[in-house]
């Protein structure tokens, strides 16, 4: 399993699994979340969307804004049929290991508070949580703030 740059030809692809990954918050919610609504045309363009191939298929997608002092994980994405299988926790896993990479001391995130199984994963994962603020895009929906310190290499 590879985590690789999406091309704009796979724009669809982005779309159609952010869509079904994130489907139960849209039921939920009775509205999309943020990502599901993104445009990811300029993400992909500027280089911030990143597939995770698995036997010939893509399993999942992270969308990284890389700052000088953190990396901005805006969305992570398990397709339906490869999610319980430890993708999720891989791709951070990645993404820590860019970040020392990239030479950044800080991954930061945000969510839904209502996203309890993510904040849970996120906080296994080690993430502490920094904050909550209205969210200025939904009235009524509240953002969770993270962030985790990387380690030296």
């Amino acid at each position: 399993m590879i985590m690789r740059l999406a091309t704009i030809a796979e724009l669809p692809v982005v779309v159609a699994l952010t869509t079904a990954a994130y489907q139960p918050y849209t039921d939920l919610f009775g509205y999309p979340p943020i990502p599901v609504t993104e445009d990811y045309a300029p993400r992909i363009e500027r280089g911030e969307v990143w597939l995770r191939d698995a036997g010939g298929a893509v399993a999942g997608l992270s969308i990284v804004e890389r700052h000088t002092d953190h990396v901005m994980l805006f969305s992570i994405a398990v397709s339906p049929e490869f999610q319980r299988s430890g993708h999720g926790v891989a791709m951070l896993t990645w993404l820590e290991d860019k970040a020392r990479e990239w030479v950044v001391p800080e991954m930061r995130l945000y969510t839904n508070a209502r996203m309890e199984r993510n904040i849970a994963l996120y906080s296994a994962f080690g993430f502490q949580e920094t904050g909550r603020r209205p969210n200025p895009y939904r009235p009524g929906w509240t953002v969770v703030d993270m962030t985790k310190k990387v380690g030296a290499i």
